[in-house]
C-alpha cells in the first residue's frame, strides 16, 4: 500500500493535533468526499494507561473463556489490542471492559477537551471511539481515524494520533511528535466509490522521454510548465536499458488520461524545442498533428496546454 503523510515535530499543543485533523478533512473536501466520519480517543500518558491495562488483564482474565486464541496470546503482551478486535462473539466481554478515558488524570482529559472544542469550532463533527487503539507504547494522548463504510473491512482511510515518545526511543533527544498517514489506494477507492459524476483532477501533459540524458532538460521544462497551472506526470521507467520503447510510453501517456504528449527528442532538443501532440482528437484529425515549442519561453504556450484548447 502506498502512503502519504503529515506530521508535526516539537509541539505539545492540542490544537497542533486538532490542526492535523483540520488539514485532513480539508484534503477530503479538496477531493470532494462526504461518506467519512472521524472517530477519536485518548490514550492518556503511560502511567495512566498502566493502571487501565492492570484493570484490562484482570477483566479479561475473568473472562478468558469468551475470548479467541488471537486475543488470548495478547491478554498479557498488549492487552489494549484486543479492544480493536472485530470478532463479533467477543463483542460483549469487550463493550463492558474497563475504559482507559476513566483512568486519565486531569491534564489528560483537558488535552482531550482542548481538541474535542477546537474540532467543534471548526464545524467537523467526530465520533468517541473508546476501542480506537494504538498497540505501541511510544502513542500517547490523541489517536484518530477517519473511516468509511463504503469500502468494507478496509473501512479506515486516514489514521493518526500523538507519540511523544517515540523520538526518545529511537535514540533522539525527547521530543514532542503527531502526526497522520492515509492509504492512496483506499482514498482512491473511495473516491471511485463515491464518484458517479465525480470531476477528478485530469493530466494536462505526459512527458515521453527518447533517451535519458535529456532528463536535465526535462525536469526544467516541466517545472516551468507546474508552475503556470500545467497538470504533468513525467515517464518514470528509468533503467539499464534507458527510459522504455517509445510504444510504450505513447501507450501509457494515452492511458494516463494525459491531454497532449511532450515529446523531447533529440533532433528538437538539439533545435531548443519541444515537440506537442495532442492526444485526444479522432485519427486524421488536424489537431493531432505535432507542433513543435521553443524550450527557452514555456511560458509564452504553457496555456495552450490547459483544457481542451487546439494547438
Amino acid at each position: 500500500m502506498q502512503q502519504l503523510g503529515a506530521e508535526a515535530l516539537g509541539f505539545a499543543g492540542t490544537e497542533v493535533d486538532a490542526e492535523l485533523i483540520l488539514l485532513a478533512a480539508a484534503l477530503w473536501k479538496e477531493l470532494g468526499l462526504t461518506d467519512w466520519r472521524l472517530e477519536i480517543n485518548s490514550l492518556g500518558q503511560p502511567d495512566e494507561r498502566a493502571q487501565h491495562r492492570a484493570k484490562l488483564i484482570a477483566h479479561f482474565e475473568q473472562h478468558a473463556d469468551a475470548l479467541d486464541e488471537e486475543a488470548r496470546r495478547r491478554l498479557h503482551s498488549n492487552p489494549l489490542r484486543i479492544l480493536d478486535s472485530k470478532n463479533p462473539a467477543m463483542k460483549a466481554v469487550i463493550d463492558s471492559a474497563p475504559r482507559l478515558i476513566d483512568f486519565l488524570g486531569p491534564r489528560s482529559l483537558a488535552h482531550f477537551d482542548g481538541l474535542k472544542a477546537i474540532l467543534d469550532a471548526n464545524s467537523i463533527p467526530w465520533t468517541p471511539n473508546h476501542r480506537l487503539v494504538r498497540g505501541l507504547d511510544y502513542y500517547n494522548l490523541t489517536v484518530f481515524e477517519f473511516v468509511t463504510d463504503r469500502l468494507g473491512a478496509q473501512g479506515t482511510i486516514c489514521a493518526g494520533g500523538r507519540y511523544d515518545y517515540l523520538i526518545e526511543q529511537m535514540g533522539g533527544k525527547a521530543a514532542p511528535a503527531v502526526g497522520w498517514a492515509l492509504g492512496v489506494e483506499r482514498v482512491l477507492e473511495l473516491i471511485k466509490e463515491q464518484g458517479a459524476g465525480m470531476e477528478l483532477p485530469v493530466t494536462d501533459v505526459y512527458a515521453v522521454i527518447p533517451e535519458a540524458s535529456a532528463l536535465p532538460v526535462v525536469l526544467r521544462t516541466l517545472q516551468a510548465l507546474r508552475a503556470t497551472g500545467v497538470t504533468v506526470q513525467m515517464h518514470g521507467s528509468v533503467s539499464a536499458d534507458g527510459m522504455g520503447s517509445m510504444k510504450s510510453q505513447f501507450k501509457r501517456a494515452d492511458a494516463s488520461g494525459a491531454r497532449f504528449a511532450l515529446i523531447f527528442g533529440a533532433a528538437e532538443l538539439a533545435e531548443g524545442r519541444v515537440a506537442v501532440k495532442a492526444l485526444r482528437g479522432s485519427k486524421g484529425d488536424a489537431s493531432q498533428e505535432q507542433t513543435l515549442r521553443p524550450l527557452g519561453d514555456v511560458s509564452s504556450w504553457a496555456h495552450t496546454l490547459r483544457g481542451q484548447v487546439s494547438l
